[in-house]
């Protein structure tokens, strides 16, 4: 009897344990990614720059030519990776990812002219805001809306503002809603590409913490 009843413990235990880690899970994983999502309130800048990323180029340049069409700002400023993409058959070539993203942007109405690239490679976050802040200056830029993906956004915002300190340059940021080409802040847990995202994006921001602070 007291084996029974001490099985019976076990599997009560258990269950309970089990929808713990039902409930409490998914709304931890969800708090984890919304955290990383951070944006700033901008009606108007000079430029809207589009952050690199291979993978997830297509949901930034939307974005991006979503607020130029609706008049955040004049023109389109993009960064270089250096990084080329695949085969493409109508060009014969691979084109580099920046060039990628020119084209997703003109095919969403955002004119050629009002498009520049600053051709200086950059290496990662902390390079590519040096890069911008540099561009800015040289072109007279005094505010800026930054668009990358949202489980970048902060890490992205508090660079540029360390980066940015001083210049006198307004820096916003407005980054792609998760979910489009990355997975949403309730299912990324249950996806491999978020377990690229979401927890690397952490160890990425702690060393750059450690190291800008």
């Amino acid at each position: 009897m007291e084996v029974i009843l001490k099985t019976k413990r076990q599997k009560f235990w258990m269950c309970g344990a089990s929808a713990v880690v039902v409930v409490v899970l998914p709304a931890f994983a969800w708090g984890a990614a919304r955290f990383l999502i951070v944006r700033t309130p901008v009606t108007h800048a000079d430029a809207i720059v589009m952050l690199s990323g291979s993978a997830t180029f297509r949901e930034r340049a939307r974005h991006v030519a979503q607020l130029y069409n609706e008049g955040r700002a004049p023109r389109v400023l993009l960064t270089n990776d250096n990084l080329r993409s695949g085969w493409s058959e109508s060009e014969q070539r691979n084109p580099f990812y920046y060039e990628r993203a020119i084209n997703e942007l003109r095919e969403a109405a955002v004119p050629a002219e009002k498009i520049e690239v600053s051709m200086d490679p950059i290496l990662g976050t902390y390079d590519e805001a040096w890069v911008v802040r540099l561009y800015c200056e040289r072109h007279q830029i005094r505010s800026i809306v930054v668009v990358t993906s949202g489980y970048h956004s902060r890490r992205a915002l508090w660079t540029f503002r360390k980066v940015f300190s001083g210049s006198g340059i307004e820096v916003s940021m407005d980054p792609v809603d998760a979910g489009i080409d990355t997975p949403s802040a309730s299912t990324w847990w249950l996806k491999s590409f978020g377990w690229e995202m979401v927890p690397k994006e952490y160890a990425k921001l702690g060393c750059y913490w450690l190291n800008l602070r």
